[in-house]
């Protein structure tokens, strides 16, 4: 077992380091080598380039690549094209991942951690699928020019093929016949033609999975009824700039954005592994990020990228019952829990395992 580990930028260090610390918890004395690279403002510093030809070939000669998070404060002075934050996408493209499963489970202990009401929420367990290397994010052309009047315009290319549609489309079918077999395809048919072009894909490819019920919601009336009946939900698919939305959205009905992990895969058995969350500079090397998404994202690597199901579940049961046993830290935290910062929530975490074993 070969994992590529790319900390990046903030907060990506200070999580990345918990999850391997609880992977080789739950890995035990299964052979796997854990190599570092350098990514985001981390490689932009040392080699002038945000995802450098070392980091490439890192990632391409591993089983699996565990991202912690890019992006620095620079970047928000950057053009999107410049901004060291960007390496994720192209780290994305050359391994030529296009299904992004955001998970948004809501643990019974963080009930409280939510926004949203008890009875709105108790019971959530749903999957945003988001397409991951098309639409806007990609389109060409794009770019900032000025017209003959002197005026400056920006402008970017929403696109969709149908191939890209229905390889995400048959992702959220299958992945949905393991769970509660409801997809609900999420996007603006009624304004964007990209949008009727993907509805009409997905209501093609719905009548190869009579077993599974498929529905469809604009992206508008999506953002609504995750925040009113979010239990409806069940696998979410949806395009790339609307999952990235939605997905942020979803993570805060489970309490805190620092709980939601992510799996991005292609057509093989490789997939990148990283938390939702950003960099968050602000909080970077104080022991105070969350460092579950990261740790759950580590389950998930070990489930689609090895089979280890008995692992991956060893993991997800060990962070339920730290939770369980009252550790928090500062975005879920509630009166009456401890308080621990990110390196005693990792140990927690990965003692629990050793317990168990």
């Amino acid at each position: 077992m070969k994992i590529a580990v790319l900390p990046g930028d903030g907060i990506g260090v200070d999580v990345t380091a918990q999850a391997v610390k609880v992977l080789r918890a739950a890995l035990g004395s299964t052979p796997c080598e854990f190599s570092h690279g350098l990514i985001g403002g981390a490689a932009f510093d040392a080699t002038g380039d945000s995802l450098p030809p070392a980091t490439i070939a890192l990632v391409k000669g591993a089983d699996a690549v565990l991202l912690g998070a890019t992006g620095t404060p620079e970047d928000e002075h950057r053009l999107p094209s410049e901004a060291v934050g960007r390496s994720t996408l192209r780290l994305r493209q050359e391994l030529g991942l296009f299904a992004n499963f955001r998970p948004a489970y809501l643990y019974p202990e963080l009930i409280g951690a939510s926004t949203l009401k008890p009875e709105v929420v108790t019971g959530l367990d749903l999957i945003i699928l988001r397409e991951l290397n098309g639409d806007v994010y990609y389109g060409e052309p794009r770019g900032i020019a000025t017209d003959s009047t002197g005026q400056r315009f920006g402008f970017n290319t929403m696109r969709y093929s149908e191939t890209e549609v229905e390889r995400i489309g048959r992702a959220a079918f299958e992945a949905a016949r393991r769970r509660r077999k409801k997809v609900c395809s999420v996007d603006k048919a009624n304004v964007l033609e990209t949008s009727a072009l993907w509805r009409e894909v997905m209501t093609r490819l719905g009548l190869e999975y009579p077993d599974v019920a498929l529905s469809h919601m604009y992206v508008d009336a999506a953002a609504m009824e995750l925040m009113r009946n979010p239990t409806q939900f069940d696998v979410v698919v949806t395009g790339n700039i609307f999952g990235d939305i939605l997905s942020d959205a979803a993570a805060m009905l489970t309490g805190s954005i620092g709980m939601l992990p992510s799996a991005s895969l292609g057509a093989g058995r490789k997939g990148l592994y990283e938390p939702v969350h950003g960099s968050a500079p602000n909080i970077a090397g104080k022991n105070l990020a969350n460092p579950v998404a990261a740790i759950l994202s580590g389950a998930m690597m070990l489930r689609h990228s090895f089979s280890m199901e008995d692992a991956a579940a060893q993991i997800e049961g060990a962070v339920g019952r730290v939770l369980k046993d009252g550790y928090r830290t500062a975005d879920i935290y509630e009166p009456g829990t401890r308080k621990v910062g990110t390196r005693e929530m990792g140990e927690r975490v990965a003692e629990e395992i050793q317990q168990t074993v």
